[in-house]
């Protein structure tokens, strides 16, 4: 058994629909999925970005495992930029909060940020030089994802 890659990223919000207009704004893509909760309001919304089409998930609060936290804190997953001071520049523009200002790491190749976002989640980010060796060859393979449609076999590709 083993670890396959990162699937889904779920962010709990108060307002999804809120929440979901914020993301679209700083991810420049609309939600591909939706599911309506009590009063028509949505409960969950689905994002699908990046090289290999990961989702970001934002869930109603009220449908949080219990003893969730509720505060900041416990494990990051850093989505890797590659202009961090400026996805961290509009981060800010759009209102999130500084949580961890940037942060070379190791020998400096690795650069690390991370914000509040309206809604009260980390949203941490990276530059990340193995990340983007395998992003390259994946491009090169014709796998990346791209425009919200299936991932190869001619289909939403980049070139």
């Amino acid at each position: 058994m083993s670890l396959r890659g990162f699937a889904t990223l779920n962010f709990f919000a108060d307002d999804v629909a809120a929440a979901a207009e914020w993301y679209e704004r700083f991810l420049g893509v609309a939600p591909y999925y939706r599911v309506p909760g009590p009063g028509g309001r949505p409960a969950y919304v689905e994002f699908r970005i990046g090289d290999l089409g990961a989702e970001l998930g934002l869930i109603d609060r009220r449908f949080a495992p219990a003893g969730a936290a509720s505060g900041l804190g416990g494990a990051l997953m850093h989505w890797h930029v590659d202009d961090l001071e400026g996805v961290l520049a509009r981060l800010l523009d759009l209102g999130a909060t500084v949580y961890e200002p940037i942060t070379p790491r190791g020998d400096g190749d690795y650069v690390t940020a991370s914000v509040v976002d309206p809604f009260g989640n980390v949203l941490a980010i990276m530059t990340n030089p193995h990340y983007a060796e395998i992003a390259a060859r994946v491009r090169a393979a014709g796998l990346a994802w791209s425009d919200g449609e299936s991932v190869g076999a001619g289909r939403g590709v980049e070139g």
